[in-house]
């Protein structure tokens, strides 16, 4: 446990959890979860937090935005137990996983750009005749069906497959997708938009709503830097001063 700060320097529970509008049952929890250093009691058993508690507490509502509570949780239960390195991996996967949704969202937008309209005429193809088009095998169409990405019909009389033009419009951006490297459950969910979206047109501006809320998450990964590093600079200063701070007691 660290050293008595300065009087001062004290905070009650609800000093911290009014700033954030926070009840002070959730900044106690904090500090249960390892979120916030461990707390000092006073002779009656009371919690007195300090600056360093509030600038964790800034820290870690500012990671959540950008990285999630859970992984917001983990980077701060690692620096107050002296794991910054991890912490910092953390921050790094964060990130890793924003470029990949990045890379996600430019293939999905090429592939539909470089999609045609569903003509208004049946425009049915047969198993064969789809699978020359896309240069594919017959087996491959009927992993992405059983995969539920495609769902022909049966012709009543034969019982082969047949393809509608909506069939055929899915099958090609399954195509584009899985030549740039994208799981089945990944095309999956995007499939579904464009059902129910009625083609393609429609998603322009799932698209462009998509693209605001990764650029939001970018914002809110960099304020959440910022306030990580200024509580890391916090903590050194704590240990340069007493030696040591006050860790979590689990």
């Amino acid at each position: 446990m660290g050293r008595n700060l300065p009087t001062r320097e004290r905070l009650r529970p609800v000093d911290l959890a009014r700033e954030h509008g926070l009840s002070t049952q959730a900044v106690r929890n904090y500090e249960a979860d390892g979120i916030l250093p461990g707390a000092e009691r006073g002779p009656h058993g009371y919690r007195t937090y300090t600056p360093l508690h509030a600038q964790a507490l800034r820290a870690f509502l500012a990671l959540v935005p950008g990285h999630g509570h859970a992984t917001a949780a983990s980077i701060m239960r690692a620096v107050n137990r002296d794991a910054v390195e991890e912490a910092l991996r953390l921050v790094d996967e964060s990130h890793a996983q924003l470029l990949d949704d990045r890379h996600t969202l430019q293939a999905v937008a090429a592939a539909l750009r470089d999609l045609e309209p569903v003509p208004q005429e049946r425009g049915e193809m047969f198993v064969g005749p789809l699978s020359r088009k896309l240069g594919v095998r017959p087996a491959t169409l009927r992993k992405w069906e059983r995969a539920g990405l495609l769902r022909p019909e049966r012709d009543p009389k034969t019982g082969y497959r047949v393809y509608s033009a909506a069939d055929v419009r899915d099958a090609k951006l399954t195509h584009q997708l899985r030549r740039g490297g994208y799981l089945l459950e990944r095309i999956a969910p995007l499939l579904e938009q464009v059902r129910s979206a009625g083609g393609v047109v429609p998603l322009e501006s799932t698209l462009r709503d998509w693209h605001s809320r990764l650029s939001a998450r970018g914002r809110a990964l960099l304020s959440g830097a910022a306030a990580l590093d200024a509580y890391l600079g916090s903590v050194r200063a704590t240990t340069d001063t007493f030696g040591t701070m006050a860790l979590p007691r689990n």
